[in-house]
């Protein structure tokens, strides 16, 4: 980034890189991780960061409003700056908006991520299961047995593959999953009854916990790769469906 003019009027030139606004985003996080800041802390003031960047106000303003959407800052009156984690929270409410259009492209690029993370971890579930495990998705596939609503339903089929995938221990595959809970939900619930998940979605569950007790790998990935791909037909061909 290069600077133009006194201190009190400044141009900026983008670097080769990115913005003016990316760079001061990329020094200000390099500024935490330097001074070994922690959540609570507070950072430098804008004048400060003025200065210690070469960096016009607004410039420094629009990088701290980036680094707030980001969750990684708060920034109050009289206090200024100070470093949050709220990064997944964020993340969710973020994912949360874009989820009231489901079309068909939706469903097939979620499933396909979902089938990454589930199917294509086959190898590593086989080597961590454990007869707890195995029990406790059986334990929550039972309760589909006896769900009242569709909403209820569609809970005890998101953790039950929470609760398999928790087996890879994990906990970037498991913050992933809370991001993406709004929009698996509503592909849970897209078109099925409270008949379908008793019976078709916990006969489903039920193959995919067997094949694992089974330890047979090829059973296991077909019948989940079915499973996620069951709801395929209840959306449309459309590029936007509204629900």
């Amino acid at each position: 980034m290069t600077a133009v003019g006194g201190s009190d009027l400044q141009v900026e030139l983008p670097t080769a890189t990115g913005s003016a606004v990316d760079a001061v985003v990329r020094q200000i996080r390099e500024l935490i991780a330097d001074r070994g800041l922690k959540v609570g802390d507070n950072l430098p003031t804008e004048r400060e960061l003025c200065a210690s960047f070469n960096a016009s106000r607004n410039t420094v303003r629009e990088a701290m409003r980036i680094l707030k959407a980001y969750g990684m800052v708060e920034v109050r009156p009289k206090i200024g700056a100070t470093i949050t984690d709220n990064r997944m929270s964020r993340a969710f409410e973020l994912f949360s908006f874009n989820t009231m259009e489901l079309s068909r492209k939706t469903f097939a690029d979620v499933q396909a991520f979902r089938d990454l993370l589930e199917v294509g971890a086959a190898e590593q579930l086989f080597e961590r299961l454990g007869d707890n495990d195995v029990g406790e998705l059986h334990r929550i596939n039972e309760q589909l047995r006896e769900i009242q609503d569709l909403r209820e339903a569609s809970e005890v089929d998101y953790a039950f593959h929470v609760r398999l995938v928790s087996i890879l221990d994990n906990a970037a595959i498991l913050d992933i999953y809370t991001v993406m809970k709004p929009v698996i939900l509503r592909i849970m619930q897209k078109g099925k009854t409270r008949r379908m998940f008793k019976n078709d979605t916990y006969s489903e569950h039920r193959g995919v916990v067997d094949a694992l007790e089974a330890r047979d790998r090829l059973a296991f990935q077909y019948r989940l790769r079915t499973h996620l791909m069951f709801g395929f037909r209840f959306f449309s061909e459309e590029n936007a469906e509204m629900n």
